[in-house]
């Protein structure tokens, strides 16, 4: 399934490797994680990213040979290198179990699933980076309830409570847990230069009144703090989506977070309208921004970061989730840029985090599949994607140590320690929300052709 296999002593090091893993793992504990919060268990034995296997459950099965020649497919839209790293990061499953997992990836993942599933031609499990396309299968009654078979015990050893949450969808006769979640990114993330951030003598931020400070600071220096861009092609505006969504879980409940996603808490409710006036307090002061307001609908996402690492710097802080290091200047390395969470502004709602990621839904019910569905509640399903860097695992048994550099370990805990996880909320809307009206009308009232209440109305036309 990749090129450049390795070779047969390589290989046979690996298979060795994960059998002395599932023979540790076998003896792992049992203990549910906390119900009510996110915090992560500190068992060691539940930590160190092993197999994890409940005992008589389909995957303890699957490691014992019994599904061995069966094949589970899997349709979704990993491709390139992408796909490379996830068929890398399942291979050794594949060569313990002897159960072959059929990837197909597929650019047109979104429109082709539709087809597929309706047309009776569904995969056995299907990856959603939009949760939102799930939950219309969900509700038709389509998707297999993974908690019929994964005791609420398991599901709470391997991930907080926030991630079983959005998992948790409206089925036809009630919620169901939709599926389970693999890989995510962090998007709560301000990064600086940090050897030139810690030679002028700022300080990171903790409260929302000293990251204002602190912006104030920086224009007093003689530059601007923050540097932003939201040209995206036909993407546009969706930065701007980022940075209102991590201001609303700052400033109101989670559950009204859920509401507004949902459409029944309106773009022009003031609860929202304030969360964009949070955001105009910086965007909206030419001190505050590199090039001004002015700059920012023109300014490419990816090059909003480079000013950053300019000699001296032009500009100071970019928030942005952790892919950004992807279009960092080439010769960074780590010790040259670090990170800190976008901070809480109203301390009753804590840190919160949001993130995107991809939540892999179960169509067909057979044992060899549920086996793999459990596999994929394991941090050990991405352990080569977590050492080559960029992803960070939801589930609470990865072991830091996989992590490539202290700022992915620091991600990682992040997650586990975060009040509050809600997934980005412009890709649980409606397309013609969140990937239409919301992209426009954060773009129009940026640029200046719209102002707050005509953005808001605008935004809303989209849910009718």
């Amino acid at each position: 399934m990749k090129s450049g296999r390795r070779n047969r002593v390589l290989s046979a090091f690996i298979l060795l490797t994960a059998l002395a893993m599932i023979v540790s793992a076998c003896g792992g504990n049992n203990n549910a994680g906390q119900n009510g919060g996110n915090q992560g268990t500190n068992d060691p034995q539940t930590n160190t990213g092993g197999n994890n296997a409940p005992a008589g459950s389909a995957l303890e099965q699957a490691y014992n040979g019994d599904f061995k020649g069966t094949k589970v497919t899997m349709f979704g839209p990993f491709t390139d290198a992408d796909e490379v790293k996830f068929t890398e990061s399942i291979r050794a499953f594949e060569e313990t179990t002897g159960i072959d997992i059929a990837y197909e990836g597929s650019k047109e993942f979104e429109a082709t699933i539709s087809v597929r599933v309706n047309g009776g031609n569904a995969p056995d499990i299907a990856d959603f980076p939009q949760p939102g396309l799930l939950r219309g299968f969900v509700k038709d009654g389509k998707v297999i309830d993974v908690s019929t078979f994964m005791s609420e015990e398991h599901l709470n050893r391997q991930y907080n409570q926030s991630w079983l949450d959005m998992a948790s969808m409206p089925g036809p006769s009630g919620d169901v847990m939709a599926g389970v979640w693999a890989r995510s990114s962090v998007k709560s993330l301000v990064w600086y230069n940090k050897p030139e951030f810690e030679a002028a003598g700022y300080k990171v931020p903790t409260t929302w009144d000293e990251l204002m400070a602190l912006t104030d600071q920086i224009a007093q220096d003689g530059d601007p703090a923050w540097s932003i861009g939201i040209e995206s092609g036909a993407a546009t505006g969706w930065p701007a989506t980022d940075w209102l969504e991590d201001i609303m879980l700052r400033t109101t409940t989670p559950e009204n977070y859920d509401k507004w996603v949902a459409g029944e808490l309106p773009f022009t409710d003031d609860i929202v309208k304030n969360a964009v006036k949070r955001m105009s307090d910086i965007w909206f002061n030419d001190n505050y921004v590199y090039g001004g307001r002015k700059a920012i609908a023109t300014t490419s996402f990816g090059d909003a970061v480079r000013p950053l690492f300019d000699n001296p710097p032009k500009a100071w802080l970019h928030r942005q989730a952790g892919f950004i290091t992807s279009f960092f200047p080439e010769g960074l390395s780590a010790e040259n840029y670090d990170w800190f969470p976008l901070p809480p502004i109203d301390a009753e709602y804590g840190q919160p985090a949001l993130i995107s990621g991809d939540i892999y839904a179960m169509f067909n019910d057979r044992p060899e599949v549920r086996a793999v569905m459990e596999f994929f509640t394991t941090a050990e399903s991405l352990k080569t994607w977590i050492q080559s860097g960029g992803v960070t695992a939801p589930m609470n048994d990865a072991d830091p140590a996989w992590y490539p550099n202290e700022q992915e370990r620091r991600m990682a805990e992040f997650l586990q320690t975060a009040d509050t996880i809600r997934f980005d909320g412009s890709d649980l809307m409606p397309g013609s929300v969140g990937a239409g009206t919301f992209w426009k009308g954060m773009t129009d009232y940026v640029s200046g052709t719209a102002d707050l209440d005509q953005a808001m109305q605008q935004i809303q036309t989209g849910w009718k």
